[in-house]
């Protein structure tokens, strides 16, 4: 059974976001708001939290799993950015966009895609979310949290938890927080490339 967590949406409360990052140190799986639906997300070190991801989402070892990070200085040491890249993502973050880059070492080789060598990042504009991130000292391994085949996300604290009590660890209710992805730019080949638009406006990418 996941424990519940009722955070407020701005200015979460800071017990409750340390128990989480207990948890989340303890190998738990989460359910948390962004700024563009809720997601699922486990650190870094789990040993366990990418193939749980990818059991609940039905997805394959070609999905990008995306680092969730507290900045731009934590983004930049799990991809590689030229000089065009850092301009363009610094000035779009945080918000809602996940890019697609190079992963560094700092990646493990299990969480980067297995052929182009690539991961998703992205810096949240959500309170809840970057508490987490800031107060774990690392990114959130994460991926949107829609059931396989879903129109849009789930985005209800308690629909979370009646739907998937019995595989999170835990559901961190930020409140409504939209069901609109963000939008995805491949920058991988030096170029950004929008493969997904979504909620960040990507005329700024185009």
């Amino acid at each position: 059974m996941a424990r519940y967590f009722d955070v407020h949406p701005q200015n979460p409360q800071a017990r409750l976001v340390t128990q989480v990052i207990q948890m989340l140190r303890d190998d738990a799986l989460v359910a948390y708001p962004t700024d563009s639906s809720y997601a699922l997300g486990c650190s870094l070190d789990s040993h366990t939290g990418a193939d749980r991801i990818r059991a609940i989402r039905h997805l394959d070892d070609k999905h990008h799993f995306t680092l969730v990070c507290a900045d731009f200085a934590q983004l930049g040491q799990f991809v590689q950015l030229d000089n065009s890249a850092f301009r363009a993502i610094k000035a779009a973050t945080p918000g809602a966009y996940t890019f697609i880059l190079p992963a560094t070492k700092e990646v493990p080789r299990r969480f980067a895609h297995p052929k182009k060598k690539t991961v998703g990042v992205r810096i949240p504009d959500h309170p809840v979310a970057l508490a987490l991130v800031r107060e774990l000292g690392g990114p959130l391994l994460s991926s949107t949290l829609a059931h396989p085949g879903a129109q849009s996300p789930l985005t209800d604290g308690w629909q979370i938890k009646d739907e998937l009590d019995h595989v999170l660890d835990a559901i961190v209710d930020g409140g409504d927080c939209g069901t609109e992805p963000t939008t995805v730019v491949d920058w991988s080949s030096g170029a950004p490339e929008i493969i997904r638009r979504g909620l960040g406006d990507p005329s700024r990418f185009e």
